[in-house]
């Protein structure tokens, strides 16, 4: 059986959105073992989940044969990315974003493997941006850019209105050098990320083509968001984190239990590796059977980044929780920022204000699987379980 062109696997699940002399590149990916990379900026000390669907498509290009580069963007993270943003990223010590990148490294190795002929390799950009000769670099880089082009970009375009930065406007030609830098010294000849890089990674493409006289591709992949055009990975309480301290594993299930009907498809063919066969069985069926697709996509994400185990407790507790658990009382709350002192008292898990305050400062309550130390913290929006020690529990329905 001839083996599956990873574009071909890329594109069945949704992935590919933009690229540029395809039918080359896909013949190259078609026949030999080709160098890519995808850059990653260690602006906190943990992945999330936009991250995470960066690091399946790398997995199904390496498990293809193909041998990934990860860039972390050491040197460009002390600059600051313009693209989809409003206002100027704050800049990093070095110290920090070296303390990130090793946060990084940990959690990419869940995923990818950095073994044998095509184990991926882990480079950091500030090693030849930091160093670099800036009249130099504007004759040897410079002149291959015309500003009226990179005006053109969406990324620059949409900063306009509120001010772009000279700092930021080097952004698209420092990505472009990486590129370029990976070419000369490892043969790197694809560049991948998010659709809202398609201007940076298309510039570096065309600075290999020119400079070095080579072919080099780039290929985008399609955001994630929701049906309604809105970005994924974001709670009340901010991104969902690959990092266990950040988001619980319970916290993790959760929210990808949660997700909408119409967006469970996608997100089973573009964070999991279900076979599609199997994925379009599961969301044939528009109706209460999605939940059964919900509870698989959040089980198998669980288990992608947290491991069997912490899955298979975190479904446990969901299903106890809000699948009707043995014995779990209901109690129906109706307002809307309601605060916990306020469903402690209304769910009489305590008799006093003064009582509430004790247990909390105490660390006697849970929202959910998460121990909270605020008796006035506003409450989910939605159903959740409240608990009180680790025997009273109460599954809380907003009215």
């Amino acid at each position: 059986m001839e083996k599956k062109n990873v574009m071909d696997i890329l594109r069945a699940r949704g992935f590919i959105k933009q690229t540029v002399y395809e039918e080359e590149l896909y013949e190259l990916l078609g026949k030999e073992s080709v160098l890519f990379y995808i850059g990653f900026d260690p602006t906190a000390d943990s992945l999330h989940i936009g991250h995470f669907m960066q690091l399946i498509a790398m997995k199904h290009m390496q498990d293809a044969g193909h041998k990934p580069i990860i860039l972390i963007g050491g040197g460009t993270a002390m600059v600051g990315d313009p693209s989809g943003r409003t206002d100027m990223r704050s800049m990093m010590t070095k110290e920090t974003i070296a303390h990130h990148v090793e946060c990084f490294k940990a959690q990419m190795s869940r995923f990818i493997t950095f073994e044998g002929e095509n184990g991926a390799i882990i480079v950091n950009n500030a090693d030849w941006l930091l160093n670099l000769n800036y009249v130099d670099f504007l004759r040897d880089i410079g002149a291959h850019f015309s500003v009226n082009k990179m005006l053109t970009a969406e990324c620059y375009r949409a900063r306009m209105e509120k001010g772009l930065t000279f700092l930021e406007f080097n952004y698209m030609l420092m990505q472009a050098y990486d590129f370029l830098v990976l070419n000369q010294k490892y043969n790197c000849q694809l560049e991948l990320g998010g659709d809202d890089q398609w201007s940076n990674i298309l510039a570096g493409a065309d600075l290999i083509r020119r400079k070095e006289r080579k072919s080099a591709f780039a290929m985008t992949f399609t955001l994630l968001t929701t049906s309604e055009g809105k970005k994924m990975g974001k709670t009340q309480k901010g991104a969902v984190w690959l990092d266990e301290n950040k988001t619980s594993p319970y916290e993790f299930y959760q929210y990808w239990r949660n997700t909408a009907d119409s967006d469970v498809e996608k997100c089973l063919k573009l964070l999991t590796f279900l076979p599609l066969e199997e994925i379009a069985e599961l969301t044939k069926y528009q109706d209460e059977r999605m939940n059964a697709a919900k509870e698989r996509l959040a089980f198998e994400l669980t288990k992608l980044v947290h491991g069997e185990e912490r899955a298979v407790s975190a479904q446990n507790q969901a299903r106890a929780a809000f699948g009707g658990g043995e014995g779990m009382p209901e109690k129906t709350v109706f307002g809307e920022n309601l605060t916990l002192l306020h469903v402690l008292l209304e769910t009489g898990l305590v008799t006093s204000n003064g009582e509430a305050r004790r247990l909390v400062a105490q660390g006697g309550v849970s929202v959910n699987e998460e121990r909270v130390s605020d008796v006035n913290m506003i409450v989910p929006a939605n159903d959740f379980v409240l608990h009180k020690g680790k025997k009273v529990h109460i599954k809380v329905v907003r009215g």
